[in-house]
């Protein structure tokens, strides 16, 4: 033993009486402190045989008198003085480390510590940090000890950002979200088993919206896969239809390309990417380079061809009624397209992923189209005789009518016609589209005043929103109401994510943007998106510039908050700046919704709830009720204001949707 020991303190003798034993740690060495007849010791905590933690077992009296320090895994005995095993143990005995005591303090004497062996682990953490992984959403477990604490060294050294979560399916719809709003992936950490599954409703969210995320997964140890051990699932299984790229990591891996690769795909594939970390390789040593995407990444545009331009050209040129209808997959693009609009004289209709992509209160703006949109779009989309989409996916809850002429531009090449013919599809890069029939739109003179009759039909929306402001149902306040005040508050750079349920479509209907950003769960549709979505677009706001200061706002109804609402003690233990408005109607009000519509019985949609604005203050974030609309705008003013957490919980009609 060295001569220069490091003395640490491990608690006071007050804390252990005589003939007791408990766990201790010195810097991160385990330590079984034991106090037996008058004497101190401290000896390692994990028992040989299975690793068992000796401190939380007991000294118990044995053959001959003899007393010994039982481990509580499988009653292996040990002397709790000496460390030594009674005769016959194939083991030596447990490290025992010198003890002093200094008033009523106890020290333990540990070896300098030596310099960090760098791992695997740090290495493909290192490598992640090059390809741009900035933030990481996860719960640090037994089977990711190794990986994690590669993360915490990237942590702390300014690297990369960790947000510990309460439930992994929070974790991997935050990083959807982030992956949605940015274009970049983060990660998210689990543990074998039940961590590494909780994931998988998150992950299809990502995947079916386009959004890449780089999932990390513990496994147990090499030497135990297969039989079902303890958290023993097939994770590549689990994970192979929902991630574009899944692989085990193993001693024999190339660990950095492994990273190169799953980041890869999750950029290009702008999918969901996987690594699973079994415990035992976790920490090998490694002396070998982290990756970057230095010469792994080509720059690319995509533009139409010359006969495709002409096309188009010849149809939009000769339609009588042009309207747009631009999805989520244009948003990079809006301002090409949006020049484009004013060209042609035509309205632009959204998608619901699509909402904000243009201001409502823009010119050419017609709202959104389909069952959560406004009569404006649909108006239009009734008389138009050309469709020109541009990155729709054409869902069911669209209505893009088919029948008519529809040109599609897209960069997704199977997204071309995916559902049924188009008149002209184009596969091209949007922007490069708008680019390059700009300069060559040449539109009669006699064509109707679309840009005109869309004033018109604001105006007819707009009345029919304040007639509705007056309807009472004596249950609750009508969602217009409060989709109203929200329109007035809501800064015009806001974020905002929405859930699923008749808050989403009300949202849609009511809620006029300026501008903001729109977060949702597309094609899956999952309840409970709402608020861990609002967490990773806070963490998006502290990695990229461009969203720098921007106010999140999530909302949802309390079936859909009910889903994960721990993670609000999540925003509060990282300060995050999410004002929630919680539409609180007592039920699942659009299932119950569809019970009635099918001629089904209601049945089992109610729900008991807390009191939420009082279950906010007590996670300790800002909470208030709200009863009466007139004190809904300065309730969301307030809460807006609030620089943390905030929960504004208004109590609603489920019929006034």
């Amino acid at each position: 033993m060295s001569d220069t020991l490091d003395w640490i303190s491990v608690g006071h003798t007050s804390d252990l009486p005589d003939g007791r034993v408990k766990t201790v740690t010195a810097r991160t060495t385990s330590i079984c402190l034991s106090h037996f007849d008058g004497q101190w010791a401290a000896m390692n905590n994990h028992c040989p045989h299975q690793r068992g933690p000796l401190g939380e077992g007991s000294i118990e009296r044995g053959e001959g008198g003899k007393c010994w320090i039982r481990c509580p895994w499988h009653g292996w005995d040990f002397d709790p003085l000496t460390g030594k095993p009674p005769g016959g143990h194939e083991d030596t005995g447990q490290t025992i480390y010198p003890v002093r005591i200094e008033g009523e303090e106890i020290f333990v004497g540990l070896e300098p510590e030596p310099p960090h062996t760098r791992t695997v682990s740090d290495q493909m953490a290192e490598s992640m940090v090059n390809w741009g992984v900035k933030h990481v959403f996860g719960m640090v477990g037994h089977s990711n000890l190794g990986l994690a604490d590669a993360i915490r060294m990237r942590v702390e050294a300014g690297e990369m950002k960790y947000i510990g979560i309460r439930h992994e399916g929070a974790a991997a719809f935050a990083a959807s979200a982030y992956g949605k709003l940015t274009g970049h992936p983060a990660a998210c950490l689990t543990i074998a088993g039940p961590g590494a599954t909780n994931l998988l409703t998150g992950l299809w969210d990502a995947k079916v919206d386009r959004a890449p995320v780089l999932a990390l997964t513990g496994q147990v140890q090499t030497q135990v896969f297969g039989p079902g051990a303890f958290q023993d699932i097939d994770l590549a299984s689990a994970f192979a239809a929902v991630s574009k790229f899944s692989q085990t990591v193993l001693s024999t891996s190339n660990h950095s390309e492994l990273v190169s690769l799953a980041m890869k795909n999750a950029l290009v594939e702008q999918d969901v990417a996987h690594l699973i970390f079994p415990d035992d390789m976790q920490t090998d040593p490694s002396d070998k380079p982290a990756s970057a995407p230095g010469g792994r990444m080509g720059r690319a545009v995509v533009k139409p061809s010359d006969p495709d331009v002409a096309d188009a050209l010849d149809l939009l040129n000769t339609a009588k009624r042009p309207i747009l209808v631009v999805g989520h997959g244009a948003w990079d693009h809006m301002q090409a397209i949006t020049k484009l609009a004013v060209d042609l004289g035509a309205p632009v209709l959204t998608t619901f992923k699509g909402k904000g992509l243009i201001a409502d209160d823009h010119p050419n703006a017609a709202g959104v189209l389909g069952r959560s949109g406004t009569p404006i779009a649909s108006w239009f989309m009734n008389e138009a005789d050309l469709i020109l989409t541009l990155g729709t996916s054409f869902s069911n809850h669209t209505g893009i009518e088919r029948g008519k002429t529809i040109i599609q531009v897209d960069y997704e090449r199977m997204q071309l016609g995916k559902f049924h013919p188009v008149t002209l599809p184009i596969w091209a890069e949007i922007g490069a589209f708008c680019e390059s029939v700009a300069a060559r739109i040449n539109r009669p003179a006699d064509v109707p005043d679309q840009v005109g009759e869309l004033v018109e039909r604001w105006q007819i929306w707009r009345d029919e929103k304040q007639t509705r402001l007056s309807e009472e149902g004596g249950k609750g306040i009508h969602s217009a109401a409060i989709f109203a005040a929200l329109s007035r508050v809501a800064p015009s750079d806001a974020i905002i994510a929405v859930d699923v349920g008749n808050n989403t479509y009300s949202f849609g209907r009511y809620f006029e943007t300026k501008g903001q950003r729109v977060l949702m769960s597309g094609y899956l549709g999952s309840i409970g998106f709402g608020f861990p979505a609002a967490m990773g677009a806070w963490a998006a706001t502290k990695d990229f510039e461009w969203l720098k200061g921007r106010k999140v706002i999530s909302i949802s109804g309390d079936g859909g908050f009910g889903q994960y609402p721990m993670e609000l003690t999540t925003a509060v233990k990282y300060g995050m700046d999410i004002t929630h408005v919680l539409l609180h109607n007592g039920e699942l009000g659009k299932i119950s919704k569809e019970q009635r519509s099918g001629e089904w019985p209601v049945w089992e949609t109610n729900l008991h709830n807390p009191p939420f604005a009082a279950f906010a203050k007590i996670c300790g974030a800002h909470g208030e009720k709200i009863v009466a609309a007139d004190a809904i705008e300065a309730a969301l003013q307030k809460a807006l204001d609030v620089d943390g957490p905030a929960v504004v919980e208004i109590m609603t009609d489920a019929d006034l949707v």
